[in-house]
């Protein structure tokens, strides 16, 4: 039975954060490969890797292309989990149970779980699982397989059996764009100026950069006023350098 409704997490997907979202020419690559894994999910060949392994710096956009996969699946209806281990620390092992039938499985930083014997133990266990069901599991971790630390070898071994891509991070004319199409995408126009001064005056994560573009979307609808450098060195307390 395909139903994650056991589940005490929310698992709600940003309607934001897709492939199409995903701005970065560099890793390019990266997402043609995660699109072809997620394709051929369910196909009975014994040579098609059930693992995907995505590691990068945090800030990368590794939550982000996740987010993307589980929405690409969903659009070849096909059944998704996207999971953080940050929130699964807070739960039972309990509730990886039955994950194993879902066309998909997403688990977000496993390095989280370096120093948690029982839930690397968990995570080895339905990765099992998901190899004798024939589905597709991706994890994102900061480091590569080899420098996460973790204290299980055989999980270890496991997630160097599949896939692994690193994630580079987005250079600064990608995350203006960036900007600028999540901004879009919120009904709001903001120029390559007033995009370029949030990258030089906040910090250069993009995660940060999306928070900044929220309370300035928030501050203009409040205020009804345009998203200029003025009006966002006013509402995020900025100066001119």
């Amino acid at each position: 039975m395909k139903n994650i409704s056991q589940l005490t997490l929310s698992v709600q997907l940003p309607d934001d954060e897709t492939f199409t979202s995903y701005l970065s020419e560099f890793n390019h690559s990266v997402v043609s490969q995660l699109k072809l894994f997620i394709e051929q999910s369910q196909v009975n060949e014994s040579t098609q890797p059930n693992s995907f392994y995505l590691f990068g710096l945090t800030g990368v956009g590794k939550s982000h292309l996740l987010h993307a996969c589980s929405a690409y699946a969903a659009q070849l209806q096909k059944t998704s989990v996207c999971l953080s281990c940050a929130e699964l620390l807070l739960l039972s092992v309990e509730v990886l149970d039955g994950l194993e039938q879902i066309d998909v499985i997403c688990l977000d930083d496993i390095h989280l779980i370096a120093n948690d014997k029982v839930w690397q133990q968990a995570i080895f266990d339905l990765y099992n699982r998901v190899l004798e069901q024939n589905n597709r599991l991706l994890i994102t971790g900061d480091q590569s397989v080899t420098q996460l630390g973790l204290s299980l070898p055989d999980l270890t071994s496991r997630l160097s059996w599949g896939l692994t891509e690193q994630v580079r991070p987005l250079d600064d004319d990608e995350k203006v764009r960036a900007l600028r199409y999540r901004a879009s995408k919120r009904g709001l126009t903001l120029s390559n100026e007033a995009a370029s001064f949030l990258l030089n005056r906040l910090s250069r994560e993009m995660g940060n950069l999306i928070a900044s573009l929220d309370i300035l979307d928030n501050a203009s609808i409040r205020e009804q006023r345009k998203i200029t450098i003025p009006f966002i060195k006013d509402v995020l307390h900025l100066n001119e350098k």
